[in-house]
């Protein structure tokens, strides 16, 4: 009797490693698909901070540019404001405007990171409007 329970009982250790082998595969797996996908996610954020600073590198050389009194191609004047963008992806562009004071420095209005994609509504969720 006792060789059969000593049998019984190496069997359940033995089903307990399997299981708990199991298990560390599959967190290996997991951590390594996490950690893949956090590195895709940092290279497409290195990327779009390079986009960024070109597109600020740009910005900053336009404005040099006028200061020096030249007017560069893409730059609209509406009086004493210029105001112009820079491309920072296919649908995110950097809007400059800058206005020149009396003293004929230029004091910058805005330098904002914008959506350039049109925006449309998803209205395909129903939604109760009330009773007509």
């Amino acid at each position: 009797m006792s060789k059969r329970l000593s049998s019984h009982a190496v069997g359940i250790c033995s089903l307990l490693v399997i299981f708990i082998l199991l298990c560390l595969t599959v967190f290996a797996l997991l951590s390594l698909s996490t950690a893949k996908a956090g590195e895709r996610l940092s290279k497409l954020q290195t990327q779009a901070v390079k986009d960024y600073y070109q597109a600020e590198v740009e910005a900053n050389h336009i404005l040099a540019q006028l200061r020096n009194g030249n007017l560069p191609d893409g730059v609209e004047q509406e009086g004493e404001i210029y105001s112009y963008s820079c491309r920072i992806s296919d649908t995110l562009n950097l809007y400059v405007e800058v206005k020149v004071t009396p003293s004929g420095s230029f004091d910058v209005l805005r330098w904002q990171s914008a959506s350039s994609a049109e925006w449309t509504p998803d209205d395909r969720l129903p939604v109760w409007e009330g009773n007509k």
